[in-house]
């Protein structure tokens, strides 16, 4: 393995390996500050998933909950191996009881597992949280908590660069269950869908695309390349094309310092968790490109497993994400502008400030 593992003064504090050989089970578990309350964090399950990821995805947890006001730390997790493979929950059942005894850690669906994932861990050691209705959850995805965030994100940040949402051209790298939902709040407020990708392609038509329609097709398990009504580009074309706003809702570091040149657009909403490294946040902020930093945009996820894991109410989680998203991202955006920093140091000391003032109150070691 060629990550070397380093901590900080904020972690992280555990960090589990899980294999058994005779499923082929591969896993990485990272619990990274649980200060705050119990780490919750997704399962992300793709085959090539490194612990590298898992780290830097866990830290993001960390500051996404703290800056989210809400009582957990940070965690995440990935399973090694193909989200479409045959054994999935078998593999899913091996993890849940190889996590059984990591009570500090809740895990939650990600990229690769989805509410029926959940389900099948909770049934196993009676701890996840994005669980189908049925068993008393919030189903995340369905209802599409962490675009909703994003959405909310981007009403705020139109203020402080003086964009009108209505006919903005939107493009969604990943319409996925983050990335269609994005689409859908986001056209609920005027803003118009002109592109969109998956792991197949790119569609494009600059006088729009039917969102319902994509979703219709991602549904019946097709790409948004079957939709009819527009141009066919390869995947990474998604990134060349000009918009008022950019959605990157898939895997990480998809905008870097090698590609962050051709990036042509007025706002990015990071709907992913870190879609876009920090060397190439800089460039954009210096050419005018405002981006909302993952862990303050995306935080809807968070704040509906938080609301869940409490017995709340749908109707509980919407307005938790309305009210902390929204004073969040002005806060991050005031001190942008008041103090001419990078958006991502702004959020981190947001973060930053909840998590050391819970930190002074953990046991000496």
């Amino acid at each position: 393995m060629d990550f070397v593992w380093t901590t900080d003064e904020i972690g992280p504090e555990k960090v589990v390996h899980i294999y058994e050989s005779k499923s082929n089970l591969k896993a990485i578990v990272v619990i990274d500050n649980t200060s705050l309350g119990p780490a919750i964090g997704g399962v992300r399950m793709a085959a090539d998933v490194t612990a590298e990821e898992v780290f830097r995805l866990a830290r993001a947890m960390t500051f996404k909950n703290s800056a989210a006001g809400i009582p957990h730390g940070g965690g995440k997790s990935g399973i090694v191996a193909d989200p479409k493979a045959k054994n999935k929950e078998a593999l899913l059942r091996l993890f849940a009881q190889g996590i059984k005894n990591l009570v500090d850690y809740i895990p939650g669906p990600d990229m690769g597992t989805n509410e029926e994932s959940m389900a099948i861990i909770y049934n196993e050691i009676k701890r996840s949280v994005g669980r189908p209705e049925e068993i008393g959850g919030i189903p995340l995805d369905e209802l599409g908590a962490t675009a909703y965030g994003v959405a909310v994100a981007t009403d705020v940040a139109k203020d402080f660069i003086k964009m009108d949402l209505n006919g903005a051209g939107l493009v969604v790298q990943g319409f996925g269950s983050v990335g269609k939902h994005s689409a859908r709040f986001l056209s609920e407020r005027g803003v118009k869908l002109i592109a969109a990708n998956d792991t197949h392609g790119t569609i494009y038509n600059k006088d729009g695309l039917d969102i319902d329609g994509l979703i219709k097709l991602k549904n019946e398990g097709k790409s948004v390349i079957d939709y009819k009504k527009g141009e066919r580009l390869p995947v990474d074309d998604i990134l060349k094309i000009e918009c008022d706003i950019f959605v990157p809702a898939a895997r990480p570091d998809v905008i870097n310092e090698k590609n962050v040149n051709v990036v042509k657009t007025k706002l990015i909403v990071q709907g992913a968790n870190i879609p876009v490294t920090v060397g190439a946040e800089k460039i954009l902020h210096d050419k005018g490109i405002l981006s909302i930093p993952d862990f303050i945009a995306n935080a809807g996820g968070a704040i509906f497993t938080s609301v869940e894991y409490r017995n709340g109410t749908e109707k509980e989680a919407f307005e938790a994400v309305q009210t902390k998203i929204t004073k969040n991202t002005r806060l991050v955006l005031e001190k942008v502008f008041k103090e001419k920093v990078y958006p991502r140091d702004a959020a981190e000391a947001l973060a930053k400030e909840r998590l050391f003032k819970a930190m002074r109150y953990r046991r000496s070691r």
